[in-house]
């Protein structure tokens, strides 16, 4: 509670500029590791860490005064760039350490120009990575963005307190998730159109948004919206997961000559397995989530006051009944 009464006391410029000291200090950090190439994780926690700083900037723009240098379409650039060297790590990863284990040794041979071409391709992405470190771009925008964070400066909304702006601060995206056509796709209709399969790519990208939106409102809320939150990463790694798995099977199609089933049955059997059953807990997700009392609950955690733990008042036992989340 000591962390939340602080929170709660700053007003919305101050509380981002905190938000935004954390993350570009993590980033600092994180460059020489990424520019050296010193394994995939480091460039992992970059490009979070860089998609965490751009929702914040989005999210607390109205209270903030930045330089020009520091805007939504900059970072953008920056993620994608960094996001082209994460994908091809995290397609190597599942092949290496997830399938080729599992495989005969033939199958393991077919794969072997699969894997000298995903390092091909590796080596040719980390150096557009370290282009964007050592670029103009990269530098004056955080260098400004490290001169501001010395001397900020808040708009009007910017001043006032935090805690009368919590509802205005986690943003349309909250208000507008469950409207993603995505939720209503079917198996049988995503595996007939392409179009669906990238709606499927959208509401993970709004899931992450909407996550990261909420945990940087965290501290002021309590525990209200950690399960949520937990709820929202979920789904995030599953459709995370499905769309890899997919794209993995794509990138093996283009390398190994011949029907995927006649070359490669085990790894065939073993990427329809991992997809049904990713698809099958995403299922059981949206079933859990899209239901109108289970939407009336998360609007219920956005509107609640943070209370301290312990027995609840004859008011909000009344109300939660009344809503139907006790």
């Amino acid at each position: 509670m000591v962390l939340m009464d602080r929170c709660r006391g700053l007003a919305s410029g101050a509380f981002a500029r905190e938000l935004l000291q954390k993350q570009v200090a993590k980033l600092v950090q994180l460059q020489t590791p990424v520019a050296s190439g010193e394994g995939s994780e480091p460039l992992h926690q970059m490009r979070v860490v860089m998609r965490r700083l751009r929702t914040t900037l989005v999210q607390f723009e109205p209270a903030l005064q930045l330089p020009a240098a520091v805007n939504d379409q900059r970072l953008a650039k920056w993620v994608r760039r960094l996001g082209m060297a994460r994908d091809l790590d995290v397609l190597r990863e599942r092949l290496e350490d997830g399938f080729l284990p599992q495989l005969p040794a033939a199958e393991v041979k077919a794969l072997r120009p699969v894997l000298r071409q995903l390092r091909r391709e590796r080596q040719l992405a980390h150096g557009h990575v370290v282009e964007v470190l050592q670029s103009r771009s990269y530098l004056e925008g955080l260098g400004q963005l490290q001169r501001w964070l010395k001397e900020p400066t808040f708009t009007s909304l910017g001043e006032q307190p935090i805690s009368q702006w919590v509802v205005e601060w986690q943003g349309p995206a909250v208000s507008g998730l469950f409207l993603h056509p995505g939720w209503q796709i079917s198996k049988d209709s995503v595996q007939k159109n392409s179009a669906e399969t990238e709606q499927l790519h959208e509401l993970r990208r709004q899931l992450k948004q909407v996550r990261y939106l909420l945990e940087n409102l965290a501290p002021l809320q309590g525990a209200a919206t950690e399960p949520w939150i937990s709820r929202f990463k979920l789904g995030q790694e599953l459709l995370g997961e499905w769309n890899d798995l997919q794209v993995l099977q794509s990138a093996i199609h283009d390398q190994v000559p011949g029907r995927f089933e006649d070359t490669l049955p085990q790894l065939e059997w073993l990427l329809v397995q991992h997809q049904r059953h990713c698809w099958l807990q995403w299922r059981e997700l949206v079933d859990e989530l899209l239901p109108h009392r289970q939407r009336r609950r998360l609007r219920f955690a956005l509107l609640a006051e943070p209370r301290p733990a312990g027995p609840r008042s004859w008011l909000s036992v009344g109300l939660r009944r009344v809503l139907g989340i006790g």
